[in-house]
């Protein structure tokens, strides 16, 4: 049977990928509310690429009372790990339905794909859903107008290795699932890579993504970039602490040869990360705590401090409280608040 995807958070990456998906015919559907739903309800969803622009009619629905779920839907949750335990919650108890037949809820019968930065999704998700794919998502793409995602790469438009979650539970009815989703969604040119466990991806993406929240309190990073290395230092010591492993460097490097960032005609230039997005839209949230946060979390469960981390998390709940704009602390005032050799 033909799956249909049932996107739950319709901003940059969910947005992106389900206009691609769209675009190349592929059955989805796009969760939304708010500004976002009127805009794509009245005038399609806009996606901006290097090579092109296009505008898709998409089906939308605002949220489980207003979808009748089968079995062949697969959801996938693209909010921010901030909201992501709402959104399982509202989902897990929809029933899901054979034809006529109510056969049980999506929490017992649908498979669950958590495609969001950091790595505390997937647990959550168990809470709730029986069947839960980790995804790490690589798609550098921007939301900041309702109803317009700009998706800044060519030909492979997102990079998204899954796999189950926890791994070990892996069966052929996960690998049938995972390669069905990996033909469909290669129509729509994002590729989905199958390691046998995708958690130590989404280890090694947080890397990355800590530096996510000085992106967005100040302008220029570069200026800084010594501050986000003890971050990272800090995260690899409490993942040695805890015996978290990663994929290797060079594999991730060789993976994302892929992704060809390129200028986006009529789109303002550069790849601004998703906590300056929330930011710039003030959304009154921030996944910091899922990031920076994380890494404080896995220290403290052993014993550790992660003090970097700990103050850039502790700015970024603090320029959500007061309302501030992406760039509105300068480095002086970032490098004041860091003190890195306080225990």
């Amino acid at each position: 049977m033909t799956k249909r995807y049932v996107i739950v958070g319709a901003g940059a990456i969910g947005g992106g990928l389900g206009g691609l998906l769209i675009e190349a015919r592929v059955p989805t559907i796009l969760v939304a509310r708010g500004a976002h739903f009127d805009a794509m309800s009245s005038n399609g969803l806009t996606i901006h690429t290097p090579e092109r622009s296009f505008t898709v009619q998409p089906d939308l629905a605002v949220g489980p009372d207003s979808i009748r779920l089968g079995i062949d839907d697969v959801l996938v949750i693209a909010t921010k790990t901030q909201q992501a335990e709402a959104a399982l919650a509202e989902w897990a108890d929809c029933p899901v339905h054979d034809g006529d037949t109510l056969v049980g809820t999506a929490g017992d019968r649908l498979p669950v794909l958590m495609a969001l930065n950091g790595v505390a999704s997937e647990q959550l998700a168990l809470r709730w859903f029986a069947r839960v794919y980790g995804i790490c998502v690589w798609m550098p793409a921007t939301f900041l107008e309702p109803g317009d995602v700009t998706v800044r790469t060519s030909e492979t438009y997102a990079l998204l290795h899954t796999s189950r979650v926890p791994a070990a539970l892996t069966d052929d009815d996960d690998r049938a699932l995972l390669a069905e989703v990996r033909t469909d969604w290669a129509r729509a040119g994002v590729d989905v890579p199958l390691p046998a466990d995708v958690m130590p991806w989404k280890y090694r993406k947080l890397l990355a993504n800590l530096a996510n929240s000085v992106n967005a309190l100040i302008d220029d990073i570069e200026g800084v970039s010594d501050l986000i290395d003890q971050a990272r230092t800090e995260a690899i010591e409490a993942y040695t602490t805890a015996g978290i492993v990663m994929n290797t460097e060079a594999e991730e490097e060789s993976s994302r040869q892929a992704l060809r960032i390129g200028k986006v005609p009529g789109q303002p230039g550069g790849v601004r990360s998703s906590t300056w997005q929330s930011m710039a839209r003030a959304t009154g949230s921030s996944e910091s705590d899922y990031l920076n946060g994380e890494i404080v979390a896995i220290a403290h469960q052993h014993g550790r401090t992660a003090p970097v981390n700990s103050a850039i998390a502790s700015l970024m709940r603090e320029a959500v409280r007061t309302g501030a704009k992406p760039g509105d602390l300068t480095e002086a005032d970032l490098r004041a608040r860091i003190d890195p050799g306080r225990s």
